[in-house]
């Protein structure tokens, strides 16, 4: 059965960030021609010698650490619970990391801009982060373990 934690629902802030993620995968497209996937912009950032492709892709990836810290300052606290330890989380990260590059992006390239742009590929890449995420929080939950 599903249960909302409607004390802790933020409807409004997943609104403002919803939508000011779309102005910036927008902005990205128009402005760059390209598709605003993190892993994409980070690992074209470590690999292009362009420097005018480096220097809005430092930009982008100052934005995304900065970002928090302005939520800080405007709406106090960012609530988040640690539910892994230390290897769970670097296992994790290693294997986020080894799907990316298998399916040739991140869930920000083919979720918010590849299904904006009805790609198949990033359909299909999204039911696959969709599913492994809730198995992944069916057995973290200790539902099978």
């Amino acid at each position: 059965m599903l249960n909302i934690d409607w004390a802790n629902f933020t409807l409004l802030n997943s609104l403002m960030g919803g939508i000011l993620i779309g102005i910036a995968a927008t902005i990205i497209f128009f402005v760059n021609g390209r598709i605003m996937g993190i892993s994409g912009i980070l690992g074209n950032l470590i690999a292009t010698k362009e420097t005018d492709q480096k220097f809005w892709r430092i930009i982008f990836i100052l934005g995304v650490l900065i970002g928090p810290l302005i939520f800080i300052l405007l709406f106090k606290e960012i609530k988040s619970e640690m539910v892994a330890n230390t290897t769970l989380l670097i296992i994790s990260g290693f294997l986020v990391g080894l799907g990316t590059s298998l399916g040739n992006g991140c869930t920000s390239g083919h979720g918010i801009c590849g299904l904006s742009r009805f790609s198949i590929r990033s359909i299909i890449a999204t039911l696959v982060f969709v599913i492994s995420g809730m198995i992944t929080v069916y057995f973290i939950s200790g539902n099978l373990l």
